[in-house]
């Protein structure tokens, strides 16, 4: 990720401008900090920016970066988001107030919110910020996030998040909620054409087949940031579920095993899915996240996109369908399968009021403010003590979670950043470049990476 550091310790606003190879990680990134927070727009529609300048004046004032709507510590919010109200629980408990520095939309400018996160922990600006993964991670590697790991709620996170946000053996993050990716399909048109829900590709080939042959003229919606889900659940469905992660990790850290040698198979479906027509390639580059394919979803033309699990919940994407709607994994040789990025809060290592900021981080974490996050927005807690029932078209992902099936989107412990890379490198597929040429993106990226890392 590019970063221009900002040389003021407070910032009125911050200029950013859309660039390809920024957009994957500020816009599918911020996407997904955008599903817990419900306050920034869709990947890759990277709308300009302000960055509100706090306030300085509160006693014991915790500030926390991050794209929600609370700019001042004593504003009165009725209509609290669920990190919000978890955010009072931690006022009322500690006797801080919490101030955020956020992003307020305003124009075109050149620095996205990972590029603004970046820069505001490397000039330790604030206390807690929330981060995507591909920023977790670099900061991580940088040393310039606290350790979590001492906190009481750690013993009860699940394994996928201390998988994903340890770094050099510290948990630097911890999210509010578990960001799980599935297919939306609409069942009833596979019950049309007797169709049973894909498990392997070649199930899910077979279906867009019987679709394309009855007229239906793409059978899969897709979108410029998302078809690399496809890619990372046929290429990691071993590696993750296969009991040897940690020594297949190893090895493609070392250099032994190729990322490309992973990533071929999923690479030659989605090849094979826009020979055959099943995909509409062209119409994919250009097209952002529900935006691009949810009208033909909702009105039966598409029978199959991909979405996170939010957009099972609410009205503004696929939340009230006028059909049967159920949100499965993505095909793989080990079955359906989840596919899970992981943001997280974080603390700057010299936060100016770190030991309040742990102490927040410590209450909105508990699994008593992790249920009240978590019933106020449906989703998938990182605690295993936190169950809530999900609406019916989400069960079927979501047993595959609870029994522990998934493939990690993002994986701190991989040198090679997965979520943002895969992500650019499918837009090149989508774009004319061969499956060969795609894989010797992923050895140069590989090699560049474990180079940048031996000479540290």
């Amino acid at each position: 990720m590019k970063k221009a550091v900002m040389k003021k310790a407070v910032m009125k606003k911050a200029v950013i401008k859309k660039d390809r190879r920024n957009d994957f990680r500020k816009a599918a990134a911020v996407f997904l900090t955008a599903a817990a927070a419900l306050a920034v727009t869709a990947c890759g529609n990277r709308e300009g920016f302000n960055l509100v300048e706090q306030d300085e004046a509160e006693v014991r004032v915790v500030t926390l970066y991050s794209p929600m709507e609370k700019t001042n510590p004593n504003t009165e919010n009725v209509a609290r988001s669920a990190c919000d109200k978890t955010i009072a629980m931690a006022e009322e408990e500690l006797g801080v107030s919490v101030g955020y520095i956020t992003y307020t939309a305003a124009d075109y400018q050149e620095k996205s919110y990972d590029d603004v996160a970046l820069d505001r922990v490397r000039n330790n600006m604030d206390d807690i910020y929330l981060l995507n993964p591909d920023v977790i991670k670099t900061l991580g590697e940088e040393g310039r996030l606290r350790d979590l790991s001492g906190f009481a709620c750690v013993e009860n996170l699940r394994d996928v998040v201390k998988t994903a946000n340890t770094i050099n053996g510290k948990l630097v993050a911890i999210p509010q909620e578990v960001v799980a990716y599935g297919l939306f399909v609409n069942k009833d048109m596979f019950d049309q054409y007797q169709l049973e829900l894909p498990e392997t590709p070649e199930d899910f080939l077979e279906c867009c087949r019987v679709f394309k042959e009855n007229g239906i003229e793409t059978p899969v919606g897709a979108n410029r940031w998302w078809l690399e889900t496809f890619v990372l659940a046929i290429g990691y469905a071993d590696l993750y579920n296969g009991g040897n992660t940690e020594a297949e990790v190893a090895a493609l850290n070392s250099g032994e095993s190729k990322y490309s040698d992973y990533m071929r198979p999923g690479f030659e479906f989605l090849q094979e899915m826009i020979d055959r027509g099943y995909i509409d390639a062209e119409k994919a580059l250009v097209s952002e996240a529900v935006e691009g394919e949810g009208e033909d979803f909702l009105s039966g033309k598409t029978p199959i996109v991909m979405a996170y699990w939010g957009a099972a919940n609410t009205n503004t994407a696929y939340g009230e369908p006028d059909f049967n709607m159920l949100v499965i994994g993505f095909p793989s040789s080990r079955g359906q399968m989840p596919v899970m990025p992981m943001t997280g809060f974080g603390v700057g290592a010299d936060a100016v009021h770190g030991e309040d900021a742990m102490g927040v981080l410590d209450v909105i974490l508990s699994d008593e403010a992790l249920r009240v996050y978590a019933e106020t927005n449906k989703v998938i807690s990182p605690s295993r003590n936190v169950e809530v029932e999900c609406i019916p078209a989400l069960k079927p992902l979501n047993d595959r979670i609870q029994e522990n099936v998934y493939v990690l989107g993002a994986n701190a412990n991989m040198k090679l950043e997965q979520w943002g890379n895969t992500c650019l490198i499918v837009r090149d597929l989508l774009n004319g470049a061969t499956v060969d040429e795609c894989m010797a993106e992923f050895d140069r990226l590989q090699e560049e990476t474990l180079a940048k890392q031996s000479s540290r």
